[in-house]
């Protein structure tokens, strides 16, 4: 790697690593404080996180514009940062389901860092090193998580759930003091106006193809409460989400380097092939030793997929507009969330788990034939 291009990868992962250590002291807990503590149905459950990952993709798309516009991406990373921080402060004084909103909100509002800092990463790195870089974000962001994932089942029972929410605020503001102090813009000249003829086809197809995806992909939190319905013991629920980040984190760099090898496309497709043999498998094997397999396969689903689909679309953005292009994808992709929670989780409750699992098998098929027309 090049001086500034070692620099501002090893700041971002580690700022990454802290962060998500401090979200993943609180995600593999969320949905038992949710529904047990709080006192939430399913349905209020997808409600939270679907409003939450909604606004924090329109946050994206807004962060990335104004990035792009003005010329600055630092500022973005590191207030999103904080706001990670601030959210976390909030869930430990919250005791109404509705309270949580607006804390989940400014959680996912703090995402607002991810298409600035991506277009930085994209910006520094080449063809045959963008798949790399992005690997290596990927694979601290979720050693972070493994991290706090040992943690929330170390502490959860000494220190109760909001004492350590109000904990794991901590790791997220030293995140965005790395950042504040160790990275410069690059001095880059604001953009001129936007046009959608700059988005080629191929952005668009991908596009597509991701939508379809992204409507029948489910809050890993549903996931989390199937595998609570085999009789595992609350406690024991982060031993599944440690599987499935673990994994992640070892296997998202290899899977970038590939896909700088082979093709993006080819992993991405992979990728959804992967989903679709997971939603399968939950389906026909009702076995609780599928359920550790299914959480493997679920984490290296997200290995190749996370990473190579960030490489993916910088380069199928425009030069000029790079953020704009990953923060608009990233919005997109992003709203459906809130359509694929409600549905899953209204026919989970409704139908029950069985049925419910047909649908995002079916999205991803269709996914997965539009995927070949990019």
């Amino acid at each position: 790697m090049k001086k500034e291009e070692k620099k501002i990868v090893l700041t971002f992962s580690l700022a990454s690593f802290l962060n998500d250590m401090g979200s993943d002291i609180v995600y593999p807990l969320w949905p038992v404080f949710v529904t047990t503590v709080i006192g939430a149905n399913f349905w209020m459950l997808g409600l939270i996180d679907g409003i939450g990952n909604a606004l924090n993709s329109i946050s994206k798309a807004i962060s990335g514009y104004l990035s792009d516009k003005i010329g600055k991406r630092k500022v973005f990373i590191w207030s999103g940062y904080l706001m990670g921080a601030l959210s976390r402060l909030g869930y430990a004084v919250s005791f109404t389901w509705w309270h949580l909103i607006p804390f989940k909100v400014l959680d996912r509002a703090g995402k607002l860092r991810d298409a600035p800092r991506d277009a930085m990463v994209a910006e520094v790195s080449d063809k045959q090193g963008r798949g790399r870089n992005f690997g290596i974000l990927r694979a601290m962001d979720n050693l972070g998580a493994v991290t706090g994932i040992i943690l929330a089942m170390l502490l959860v029972n000494v220190l109760g759930y909001r004492l350590l929410f109000a904990l794991a605020a901590i790791p997220s503001f030293i995140g965005a003091f790395l950042v504040y102090f160790f990275i410069k813009d690059r001095g880059r000249k604001a953009s001129k106006k936007l046009e959608l003829r700059m988005f080629g086809k191929r952005y668009k197809k991908f596009l597509i193809a991701s939508s379809l995806f992204s409507l029948g992909y489910f809050s890993y939190s549903f996931l989390l409460v199937y595998a609570k319905s085999f009789g595992f013991a609350e406690n024991t629920l982060p031993v599944f989400y440690l599987i499935f980040t673990l994994t992640t984190s070892l296997f998202a760099l290899p899977m970038g380097k590939l896909s700088d090898k082979i093709g993006r496309k080819d992993m991405v497709v992979f990728s959804y092939s992967l989903w679709l043999l997971i939603i399968a498998g939950l389906v026909l094997f009702k076995h609780v030793l599928f359920l550790f397999l299914a959480f493997f396969l679920y984490g290296l689903q997200r290995a190749s997929l996370e990473p190579v689909q960030r490489a993916f679309v910088a380069e199928l953005s425009p030069s000029s507009f790079k953020a704009t292009g990953i923060g608009t994808y990233q919005m997109v992709v992003g709203l459906l969330s809130l359509p694929a929670s409600l549905i899953f989780g209204y026919l989970w409750d409704a139908f029950g788990v069985q049925l419910a699992l047909q649908f995002p098998l079916v999205m991803g098929m269709f996914a997965t034939i539009a995927l070949l027309f990019v």
